[in-house]
């Protein structure tokens, strides 16, 4: 066998396996955007907004105050 086909083997050979191990990392890296996608999809549905919660705060605020000023208007009250 003449060097010149071993050389064009072993670079097809190389050029193969390399190709393959890139495909293959292009298939991880592209399954993990979408799950990253999915998560972030996921994470935005089970929160809540910071302006909705510091809102609903207010207006539970708001009510537990009225609960008080009629406790402590309330006349059987030692």
């Amino acid at each position: 066998m003449e060097y010149q086909t071993l050389f064009n083997l072993v670079i097809t050979l190389s050029g193969v396996l390399g190709g393959w191990m890139l495909n293959t990392i292009w298939s991880a890296i592209n399954d993990l955007k979408k799950d990253v996608k999915d998560i972030n999809k996921q994470i935005h549905s089970d929160f809540v907004r910071k302006d909705i919660y510091n809102g609903d705060i207010a207006d539970i605020k708001n009510m537990l105050g009225k609960i008080f000023d009629k406790l402590d208007k309330k006349v059987d009250k030692n």
